[in-house]
């Protein structure tokens, strides 16, 4: 498989705080990657560098082959925990929105998304519950046709049944050709779509492995692990 994103011994300071140290990973085509951690840890931060949205202090990112610019913008979908949506706009506005930016937005796949969300194109994004909100930001995000997908929290807060529409969603319209990146303290509800975890602590990288290969060494699952490494914090 081709790696899809390299980062190698990332640092990034706000005046004297570290928010990341010395952070390298690798992602490879077809993966599924829970970026996992406390608050604070620096997940968000390390979003923001490979989108583009920050700079580092120090290290490389590379995305696709291509060091974190212009040309990596137009291959990177990230979908931040805040809407990226105005409080004026109807669901079908927040989808032109997102199809006059982007050069590489479907819409076919938007169209089939929006349908399998359950979405009403003429709703008044501010009159969505906080769970169709989630499901309209993921459709923006996965209509593109990227290399890499950054989802931070994309099931905060909402609902049972909106979380597995958002899961199954994620696992249907991706393609195997591209990688997903993202966030959540859900652990419970998300981990059965993980091919790999990050784990940070304090802007450090504590480790990357399969979670495959975490349930045959260490006999638990992402869940149970995540409650071990961070039950001081």
């Amino acid at each position: 498989m081709s790696v899809v994103l390299e980062v190698r011994d990332v640092h990034k300071k706000y005046w004297r705080k570290k928010a990341l140290d010395g952070v390298s990973i690798t992602v490879e085509r077809g993966k599924i990657v829970g970026l996992l951690g406390s608050n604070g840890s620096g997940k968000t931060t390390l979003m923001k560098l490979i989108a583009g949205l920050a700079q580092p202090s120090s290290g490389t990112i590379r995305v696709a082959g291509a060091s974190v610019g212009c040309e990596t913008k137009r291959v990177v979908s990230y979908m931040p925990d805040v809407p990226l949506t105005e409080s004026w706009m109807r669901v079908k506005d927040a989808i032109a929105f997102q199809r006059d930016f982007y050069t590489d937005f479907d819409d076919a796949k938007a169209s089939e998304m929006i349908e399998f969300m359950k979405l009403n194109k003429h709703d008044r994004v501010n009159g969505l519950s906080k769970g169709m909100q989630e499901r309209l930001q993921l459709t923006m995000a996965l209509s593109r046709n990227a290399s890499l997908y950054l989802f931070d929290e994309p099931i905060g807060g909402v609902d049972p049944v909106a979380r597995g529409k958002i899961l199954d969603a994620i696992v249907e319209y991706y393609s195997p050709e591209s990688s997903i990146i993202l966030t959540t303290h859900l652990l419970k509800d998300i981990e059965r779509i993980f091919d790999e975890v990050i784990l940070l602590k304090e802007g450090r990288l504590l480790m990357q492995e399969e979670v495959e290969t975490i349930r045959m060494r260490r006999g638990i699952g992402v869940d149970e692990l995540f409650k071990e490494v961070y039950a001081e914090c």
